[in-house]
C-alpha cells in the first residue's frame, strides 16, 4: 500500500498525414495536455490517499498500543477493587462481631435490670397486699359514718320532731276551739235571752207573739245543752295523713361530682321567667347574716346551695336552697391579711376533689383555698395577684384574670408561677391584649374567655393563640344589642354561644357563636329593684336544670330565674 502503482505513459499515435490535417493536429495536442494535466492531478491525489493510509496506520498501530494500556490498568483497577472490598467485608465482619458482643452485653445488661425489677416489683407488691390485708381487716368491723353526717341526720330529726310537735300542738289548740265553740254561743244565746226577758218584764210589755217565741228559744237551747254533753268522739273525728312516706322523709345519697358549666347544653331559643325569685341578700346592704354588701361572684353545689362572694363583709356566705339567712363558711372576722380572714372577695369556685373553695382574695392580693369542712381558716396557695375572676379546668389548673396586669394566667396544679394565656402585652384594645380583664371561662378545648371590661368585649383565645377573637361586643360602650358596658361574668354552653352579665346595662345577654349581635335574655328594663330588674349585675351561674343565677350587686341580693320549660321543647 506504500509503494505507487507504475502508471504507463499515453503513447502518442503515429500520425497519418495523408488522412489528418493541421487542424486535427492541434486538437489532439491540446487532449493529450489535458489529460496529463488529469494524470498528475490523479497522481496527487494518490499520493495523498497514501500518504494518510500510512497516517491511519500508525493511529492504528497507536491505537492498539492505547487499548493494551487501557486493559492493563482495568485489571489493575479490578484487582485494587477486589482487594478494597475484600478490606471492607473482612472490617464488616469484625464490627458485626464487635456489635454482636455489645448486645449480648446490652441484653445481658437489660435482663438483669428486669430481673432486679421484678424482684422489686415482687418486694413492692408484696407491701401492697399487706397493707391491703391491713386495711381489708379494719374494713371487716362495720364502718361508722363521720360525726358531721351523723349531726346532720340528728339535726334532722330534732327539727322533725320539733315540727311534729308544733302540728300537734296546733291540733289540741283547734279542738279545744271547736269544743268551746258551741259552748260560748249557747252562753251568749242565753246572755241574751236574759237580757231580753229582763227588759220585758221591766216594761211589762209582754205579748202572747214573745211569749212564745221565748218558748221557742228556751227549748233550743235545752236542745243544744243536751248535745254539748254528748261525748265528743260523737261530734269530731281525727284525720291523720296516712299518705306521708316515712321512708323518703330523709334519705343518703351518693355525691355526684359537679358538672363543670361548659358541659352545659342550652337550647338556643331558652327563655327565662323574667321575674326573679331572691335566693340570697335582698333585705338591704348590711352584714346581718340575712344580708349581703355589694355580693360580687357565686357558684352553685350539687344541692342549689349558693356559695356567694360578700364583698364589702370580707366573707363567704352559703346560702341552702329555700332558706332566709346564710352560712359564714370562709372569712366574717372583719377585713385583714391573716389566714382566717378576707379582704374583699370578689370570685370563687368549688373544688370538688378537695372538698373545698378557692376565692379570690382581692384585696390581699392572693388566692386562698379554704376547706368547706369546719374551716377556721384558708391556706394561701398563689400570692401577688389582683385576682378578679378565677375558674378550673377538666386538668385541676387554675385560671386567674389579673386586672392589674392586664393578663389572664394558668396554674398547673402543684404551680406557684403561672403561665400567660390571653392578653399580658400591655393595657390596650389591641387583639393581643386586655384592658382590665374581670371574668374568665374555659371550655372543653381549653380556650380562654376574658370579659375584658373596660374594652366592652368578651375575647376568646384559643390554646396557644398570640391574639384573641372578638365573640361579644367590641363595638364601644353602649346599649345597643351589638354592644356592652363593663361585661362581667360569662358562662359558654357546649354549642359556643356566650352568656354575659352585660353589667352597667342592667342585664343578661346571650350571643350565638359567630353571631354579629346579641339578644337580652333577663332585665333590660333599666337600673332597679324590681323583679325584673337588675342594678349592675355581676356574676353568673346556671344550675343542672338551667335555671339562671345573677348576682345583683348594687341590689345586694342573688336573683334566680327559672328555666320556662315551654321554650326548650
Amino acid at each position: 500500500m506504500n509503494q505507487s502503482m507504475p502508471i504507463e505513459p499515453v503513447r502518442k499515435p503515429t500520425p497519418m498525414l495523408s488522412q489528418t490535417t493541421t487542424s486535427d493536429a492541434k486538437n489532439y495536442d491540446e487532449d493529450l495536455k489535458m489529460i496529463q494535466d488529469k494524470q498528475k492531478e490523479f497522481d496527487g491525489i494518490l499520493k495523498t490517499l497514501v500518504t494518510r493510509m500510512e497516517t491511519l496506520g500508525a493511529t492504528v498501530t497507536s491505537l492498539d498500543s492505547t487499548v493494551v494500556q487501557l486493559n492493563n490498568k482495568i485489571d489493575q483497577q479490578q484487582q485494587y477493587l477486589e482487594q478494597m472490598i475484600d478490606g471492607r467485608i473482612h472490617a464488616f465482619e469484625q464490627n458485626i462481631e464487635m456489635l454482636q458482643d455489645e448486645l449480648n452485653n446490652w441484653m445481658n445488661l437489660f435482663k438483669k435490670t428486669i430481673d432486679d425489677e421484678l424482684k422489686k416489683f415482687d418486694v413492692d407488691v408484696t407491701k401492697v397486699q399487706e397493707e391491703l390485708l391491713k386495711q381489708i381487716n379494719k374494713i371487716e368491723q362495720p364502718m361508722t359514718p363521720s360525726p358531721e353526717l351523723l349531726s346532720q341526720i340528728d339535726q334532722w330529726e330534732k327539727d322533725t320532731i320539733e315540727k311534729i310537735h308544733k302540728t300537734t300542738e296546733k291540733i289540741r289548740h283547734q279542738l279545744t276551739e271547736l269544743l268551746n265553740r258551741d259552748r260560748n254561743q249557747l252562753i251568749n244565746q242565753f246572755e241574751m235571752l236574759t237580757k231580753e226577758i229582763t227588759t220585758l218584764k221591766e216594761e211589762d210589755d209582754f205579748a202572747e207573739d214573745d211569749i212564745e217565741r221565748l218558748r221557742k228559744t228556751i227549748n233550743q237551747i235545752q236542745l243544744s245543752l243536751e248535745q254539748l254533753h254528748l261525748p265528743e268522739k260523737g261530734k269530731f273525728i281525727i284525720v291523720e295523713n296516712n299518705e306521708i312516706n316515712w321512708d323518703h322523709l330523709i334519705s343518703v345519697e351518693e355525691k355526684q361530682k359537679l358538672l363543670p358549666l361548659y358541659s352545659m347544653d342550652i337550647n338556643a331559643n331558652a327563655r327565662w321567667i323574667p321575674n326573679g325569685h331572691t335566693i340570697a341578700g335582698g333585705n338591704g346592704t348590711g352584714n346581718a347574716i340575712n344580708q349581703l354588701g355589694r355580693p360580687s361572684g357565686l357558684c352553685i353545689d350539687h344541692d342549689q346551695s349558693v356559695y356567694v362572694a360578700d364583698f364589702d363583709n370580707h366573707r363567704i356566705v352559703k346560702w341552702k336552697k329555700g332558706a332566709t339567712k346564710g352560712e359564714v363558711v370562709a372569712g366574717g372576722n372583719a377585713e385583714g391579711f391573716r389566714t382566717d380572714q378576707l379582704y374583699s372577695p370578689t370570685d370563687l369556685i368549688i373544688d370538688d376533689e378537695r372538698d373545698s373553695i378557692i376565692i379570690c382574695d382581692y384585696n390581699n392580693l392572693r388566692v386562698i383555698r379554704w376547706p368547706r369542712q369546719n374551716g377556721k381558716q384558708g391556706e394561701v396557695i398563689i400570692s401577688g395577684i389582683r385576682c378578679v375572676g378565677l375558674t378550673i379546668d377538666d386538668n385541676g389548673s387554675l385560671y386567674i384574670a389579673d386586672n392589674k396586669k392586664h393578663e389572664v394566667v394558668r396554674y398547673r396544679a402543684g404551680e406557684r408561677s403561672g403561665t400567660i394565656v390571653a392578653g399580658g402585652n400591655g393595657c390596650g384594645n389591641r387583639l393581643d391584649q386586655l384592658q382590665c380583664p374581670r371574668w374568665v371561662f374555659v371550655d372543653q378545648d381549653h380556650s380562654v374567655y376574658v370579659s375584658d371590661n373596660e374594652n366592652h368585649r368578651i375575647m376568646k383565645w384559643i390554646e396557644g393563640a398570640k391574639e384573641g377573637i372578638i365573640v361579644a361586643g367590641g363595638h364601644g360602650h353602649g346599649n345597643s344589642l351589638t354592644q356592652l358596658s363593663h361585661p362581667c361574668g360569662i358562662v359558654v354552653d357546649q354549642s359556643g354561644t356566650v352568656y354575659v352579665a352585660d353589667s352597667w346595662n342592667n342585664r343578661i345577654m346571650r350571643w350565638l357563636k359567630e353571631a354579629t349581635e346579641g339578644s337580652v335574655v333577663i332585665g333590660g328594663s333599666g337600673r332597679g329593684e324590681q323583679s325584673n330588674q337588675l342594678n349592675q349585675p355581676t356574676g353568673l351561674s346556671f344550675d343542672r336544670q338551667g335555671n339562671l343565677y345573677v348576682v345583683d350587686q348594687c341590689n345586694h341580693r342573688v336573683q334566680k330565674f327559672a328555666i320556662d320549660p315551654s321554650s326548650c321543647s
